[in-house]
């Protein structure tokens, strides 16, 4: 398996946030980013000489899963409290520094699940311009029972007495609670207030620095050897392969498999825009039989996945041969992704065919990921930085493995062509309605149900569809979209009409969590 080179910034003023396996990890980065100072993700056990070279301005330490008290459970080297560099912990964070310094950590007799009302000391840095009371996300089972010699208490909620603690003269920070979320209120500005009032930042960082950085990266690691870009035309691969070509041109190849599971005109409409908009070395292959006969009687999701992913690095492969050799494999894979897909110390949600789907033995020296460490808004705010134009960068996303996924059951021409009509049908009301800027994604699905109908005075046995569409800032949480009943009514009257197969509309009203946004 070729090696992943993933790009990371060489900003003056950045701060580290060491990672104990919290699921939130990246949203940290991410609000971080967002306070315009630049963030970067570094294991636990990152040792202290790296920490030195590394610089930060300031640290952070993650939520994670484990409790400090048991055998095994990550620790950092002590040294780290003598750098003189503020540290805010979060969650497991918190109780981590509050194990090594002296304090008292215990299992929590009632645990603190959801949405919980915080009162604040807004006298300490971390909660200037705050009131006393704020709405915060706790999910822990341990708590703090007593602080570290030198720590004051500064949060507390009716069942943990402890939920935020300062040393203000170390500039060491910890809060049981998880202010990079959605549900934590003003949570950012809780993260602003470290960044700048206590860690000193000037927030210099903009995504044109990412841009410029990825750029200059990218021309220092390939040079003059050959790249190939596996194009879907979605916003990911599109900003990739736009980075890619900045940084080396005509050394691109970019390749486009047209794999037959595109929505309605959609081959044609990437293979335009790529040849008469930009100076791109581009392949078109036309592969819909081969991935069709791959995919006969396969109804499972993971199954349909993985066929897919390996299908797309052997044409890749095939492709490639015939340009001479390429060194890099290219891909727009993004942070969701990478979640959603596993690692070793996480659950597998589903596998991304540029993830979780690679085979073993891919024949490219490096595979090269310049995207994987945004989520979907920024790498938007990166390819409007590129100059790609908004119908482009506002484009619907649209999973790898393609309709594909959003078949139920096996995949056939047949019902390839009632989806792609129906999926046709909503998107174009959805435009009609003034909603494609609003909504983040919306798309039909085609169930493996069928149920009795009635047309025409005549029974009839057909499909049922399923319409999503939800609402949604990073693709890690998502909202069902309310979209209004004449809007949708619209709809099922038009596809039940013009498209045979189909006798019953649904609409999916479940977020994520505990769905995912695709259905498969």
């Amino acid at each position: 398996m070729p090696k992943k080179g993933i790009m990371y910034m060489k900003e003056d003023e950045k701060i580290l946030i060491l990672d104990f396996y919290g699921q939130y990890n990246q949203l940290i980065a991410r609000r971080v980013r967002e306070c315009n100072v630049y963030s970067e993700i570094k294991p636990y056990d990152t040792p202290i000489s790296k920490i030195k070279e590394i610089n930060p301005k300031g640290i952070i330490f993650t939520g994670g899963p484990s409790s400090v008290y048991e055998e095994n459970a990550p620790m950092i080297d002590q040294e780290l409290f003598n750098l003189n560099i503020p540290i805010l912990g979060i969650c497991y964070g918190m109780q981590l520094i509050t194990y090594l310094l002296g304090g008292n950590v215990e299992k929590a007799n009632k645990r603190e699940y959801g949405t919980t009302t915080v009162t604040l000391d807004n006298t300490s840095p971390l909660f200037a311009e705050f009131g006393t009371q704020n709405d915060c996300l706790m999910t822990h089972t341990d708590f703090v029972k007593n602080l570290p010699e030198g720590f004051v208490n500064i949060a507390s909620t009716s069942n943990c007495p402890n939920a935020g603690m300062a040393n203000d003269s170390k500039k060491i920070y910890g809060i049981q609670f998880h202010p990079e979320v959605n549900h934590t209120k003003d949570g950012i500005k809780m993260i602003h207030n470290f960044v700048y009032n206590i860690c000193g930042c000037s927030g210099n960082w903009k995504m044109s620095s990412f841009v410029d950085e990825t750029v200059k990266s990218l021309k220092e690691k390939i040079g003059n050897k050959k790249a190939l870009c596996a194009l879907s035309g979605g916003v990911d691969s599109s900003v990739a392969a736009v980075l890619l070509n900045k940084a080396i041109g005509k050394n691109l190849t970019c390749i486009f498999v047209d794999h037959g599971l595109l929505r309605k005109n959609e081959g044609d409409e990437v293979e335009k825009i790529f040849k008469e908009q930009y100076d791109i070395n581009l392949i078109r292959v036309n592969a819909k039989d081969r991935f069709l006969a791959k995919l006969k009687d396969v109804s499972d999701p993971e199954r349909k996945r993985k066929i897919i992913g390996e299908e797309f690095i052997r044409v890749f492969e095939e492709e490639a041969k015939k340009i001479g050799k390429v060194d890099y494999l290219v891909q727009g894979t993004i942070y969701p992704d990478v979640i959603e897909s596993g690692s070793s110390k996480g659950q597998t949600i589903k596998s991304h065919h540029n993830v979780g789907g690679l085979p073993e033995g891919v024949d490219f020296e490096e595979i090269v990921e310049p995207l994987r460490d945004l989520f979907k808004d920024e790498v938007r705010k990166t390819g409007l930085e590129l100059g790609i134009p908004e119908n482009l960068v506002y484009r619907q996303p649209f999973p790898g493995p393609g309709l594909a996924i959003r078949i139920i059951g096996d995949v056939t021409e047949e019902k390839l062509n009632i989806l792609k009509e129906a999926d046709y049908i909503f998107r174009d009301e959805i435009a009609k309605a003034g909603l494609d800027k609003s909504l983040n994604q919306y798309f039909a699905v085609l169930t493996n149900l069928k149920s009795v109908g009635v047309m025409g005075d005549c029974r009839t046995y057909d499909y049922t569809l399923a319409l999503r569409a939800v609402e949604t800032s990073d693709f890690m949480t998502a909202t069902w979209a309310k979209i209004p009943y004449d809007i949708l009514e619209k709809v099922s009257v038009r596809i039940v009409n013009e498209i045979k197969n189909i006798n019953r509309i649904v609409y999916d009203i479940t977020s994520k969590p505990p769905a995912t946004i695709e259905w498969e």
